[in-house]
């Protein structure tokens, strides 16, 4: 299958995670992708394993809390590939642990606000600025269920995430008479490495038993049973980017097992038709 074969597509934090989940499945898609994110190592190393597999990818240092490096990218792909068709606003941080609303002191809040959100609105403003005059295109923003459910701790994370969802929904409207559709993705229980980035110093040792208590607390409110994965939110992602969702726009889809659509209903086994 090459569903994308001849598009142009750009990544933000590409280099790992769900972003690389995703940059890895558009390259096998067919696209030519420009991975963008500030781990050079690993996205270097992304992009050459990709080609080595027949990809047609670079790799590009850019941080999206700087509008410059932002607008950068896209002249970058245009560039590189002579277009850009699809936008993925992937790259993000979360903001530290602290025990409780009273602890924080919100120093990381603009840096969070910065890469999260600005990052994203740069994002779907510079590409949309190329995708008007060259026939529309698709603009894809990864927000979380964090965005969506209301929860205690790391509230400048999920203060971005929801301005994600708002601001889609408003780039959707405003961006259609152009053909452009923006959509956002809502993740929830991917196992990523943006977890383990939240902890503070401090919780360094205690790092990976509160993640597997975190985890399977996920796992609990979780109805779908398996474990979701990057590959999970990438053939989301994929959707979003094809002809397929022609007639998509302004759309909020978790991909999260079931998370947000409600409590798991715990009941004793029984044989189907039960009551």
């Amino acid at each position: 299958m090459t569903e994308l074969s001849g598009k142009v597509v750009i990544v933000t934090g590409g280099a790992s995670g769900i972003g690389r989940g995703i940059a890895a499945r558009f390259a096998a898609e067919g696209a030519g992708v420009l991975i963008a994110d500030v781990r050079d190592d690993l996205g270097a190393a992304l992009s050459e394993e990709l080609n080595a597999a027949g990809g047609r990818t670079v790799y590009r240092h850019t941080d999206v809390g700087d509008q410059a490096q932002v607008a950068a990218l896209v002249d970058a792909a245009v560039a590189e590939f002579g277009g850009l068709h699809v936008m993925v606003n992937n790259a993000g941080i979360s903001s530290p642990l602290k025990k409780g609303l009273f602890h924080e002191d919100l120093e990381e809040f603009d840096r969070v606000m910065r890469v999260n959100l600005l990052g994203v609105m740069a994002g779907t403003r510079d590409a949309g600025r190329h995708m008007a005059e060259h026939g529309g295109g698709s603009i894809i923003n990864l927000g979380s269920i964090g965005g969506i459910q209301a929860g205690g701790g790391v509230s400048s994370y999920r203060a971005s995430k929801a301005a994600i969802i708002h601001f889609t929904k408003c780039a959707a409207i405003e961006l259609a008479h152009y053909e452009i559709r923006v959509n956002c993705l809502a993740p929830g229980n991917i196992p990523t490495p943006i977890l383990a980035s939240s902890a503070t110093d401090e919780d360094r040792a205690r790092l990976e038993k509160f993640e597997a208590r975190i985890r399977q607390q996920m796992r609990d409110d979780r109805p779908l049973k398996r474990e979701g994965t990057a590959e999970d939110v990438a053939e989301a992602a994929l959707y979003f980017a094809t002809d397929r969702s022609r007639y998509v726009t302004g759309t909020v889809l978790p991909v999260d097992g079931g998370t947000v659509a409600g409590k798991v209903i715990v009941r004793k086994t029984a044989s189907v038709g039960e009551s």
